[in-house]
């Protein structure tokens, strides 16, 4: 996740006198002593934009068999299937993150069987020692598929929800400069609004981008990165003069 990006925001305070000249309330008295009437309020807005990679790589694996015999051209595909299950099993892959589907069909004098594996993988250092072995221990009898990464819903919630907190945080401070720069300081937030959110990047599991095969993984990651802005207003209180003894320690 990348760190707020620190967009240049439109800043700017507020500072009214004071509706009526009716008593003060504990609540409405700097920690200085120094009063502070009702109705002073800072207005800003600020911004953020983060950055999330993939959380999920999708692979495929593919195989098949042609003998004159069905029995053999089963059993040829099921040995495989079996070793590809396991290899994947005994690397931390569950058994619900794998797919297989299976095709049997007669070709003139023989028969043809075609499986499919589609394996999920959230880590991706597994997923490379999987397709490592596959290919070590199976060679050209599988056709394993270059790795499609991309973002789950939950991920994608994740990024949006801390782009917004981000941008709150950014805003937050920027009025608590404000207010010391005018030797005030800041109070409760009276409003905060979203005023726009944008995203752009990044992949769903249903979307296959035409990627070249000859990508490296690294750039395949940073192809599905996925990345938010998102901009805010807000207001705040004013509540009087800092207090100088806690603005020197």
């Amino acid at each position: 996740m990348a760190l707020p990006a620190q967009a240049p925001s439109r800043v700017f305070a507020e500072l009214v006198p004071a509706r009526a000249p009716t008593p003060l309330t504990p609540a409405q008295t700097g920690r200085g002593g120094a009063p502070a009437p009702p109705g002073r309020e800072v207005h800003v807005s600020g911004s953020a934009e983060l950055s999330a990679g993939p959380d999920r790589a999708r692979v495929s694996v593919r195989l098949s068999s042609r003998k004159e015999a069905a029995g053999a051209a089963r059993s040829s595909v099921t040995r495989r299937l079996e070793y590809i299950a396991q290899a994947a099993r005994q690397r931390g892959v569950p058994e619900e993150n794998m797919t297989v589907t299976e095709d049997f069909n007669r070709v003139e004098n023989t028969y043809q069987m075609e499986a499919e594996v589609c394996i999920i993988f959230s880590d991706f250092g597994k997923m490379q020692n999987v397709c490592n072995l596959l290919i070590e221990k199976l060679g050209t009898s599988v056709t394993i598929s270059p790795p499609h990464f991309y973002h789950t819903p939950e991920a994608v919630d994740t990024l949006r929800c801390q782009v917004c907190v981000a941008a709150v945080g950014n805003t937050r401070q920027k009025a608590q400069e404000v207010c010391r720069l005018f030797g005030q300081s800041l109070g409760k937030p009276l409003l905060i609004r979203e005023e726009e959110t944008r995203e752009w990047g990044g992949h769903t599991e249903s979307h296959l981008p035409n990627s070249p095969d000859l990508l490296t993984l690294q750039e395949r990651i940073q192809n599905a990165t996925a990345y938010a802005s998102c901009r805010v207003f807000a207001v705040f209180e004013i509540k009087g003069k800092e207090n100088r003894r806690n603005k020197l320690l």
